[in-house]
């Protein structure tokens, strides 16, 4: 559905905190299922932790807030350009469920719950070979690099 290159199109994050590396499926407005390849080269493994290397639980969700913002670059009725960006304004709710280590494949599923005032809230899962790793309820909005606020 988006491959890397559409992806850095799309949102300002760049290595070492880009953390989707694949949109397999999206409905505008809906839905969205991404991939992130977890690999033994990733700076955060080098200290979390040394003798047992487990993707750190704030990244999880970091990564889950990147797909939400993609399904929100997504929406025709959104109106962005280059200086827009969506930032997180609250997670409520998450839960983690197992580690994630080197080798995995982290999916990431997110869905609108509602658009309301501005505020984009989602419901946002992350898994590993069909088990839950990672849930939360996640909040975000849209603003102009300018400052100004876009309407969501």
């Amino acid at each position: 559905m988006m491959d890397i290159h559409q992806i850095l199109e799309k949102l300002p994050h760049r290595y070492p905190i880009l953390l989707v590396d694949r949109v397999l499926e999206l409905e505008p407005g809906k839905r969205i299922r991404a991939l992130k390849n977890v690999s033994i080269n990733e700076p955060y493994f080098v200290g979390h932790f040394p003798h047992r290397p487990v993707m750190p639980g704030v990244l999880m969700l970091e990564a889950l807030a990147q797909a939400a913002a993609l399904l929100s670059f997504a929406d025709d009725k959104l109106q962005s350009d280059k200086n827009s960006v969506i930032y997180f304004v609250g997670i409520d709710g998450a839960r983690f469920k197992r580690p994630v280590e080197p080798g995995d494949q982290l999916i990431l599923d997110v869905a609108v719950d509602r658009i309301k005032g501005g505020i984009h809230k989602f419901s946002a899962r992350a898994s590993v070979a069909g088990e839950l790793a990672c849930q939360a309820e996640l909040m975000c909005t849209m603003r102009s690099v300018g400052g100004a606020a876009t309407p969501v």
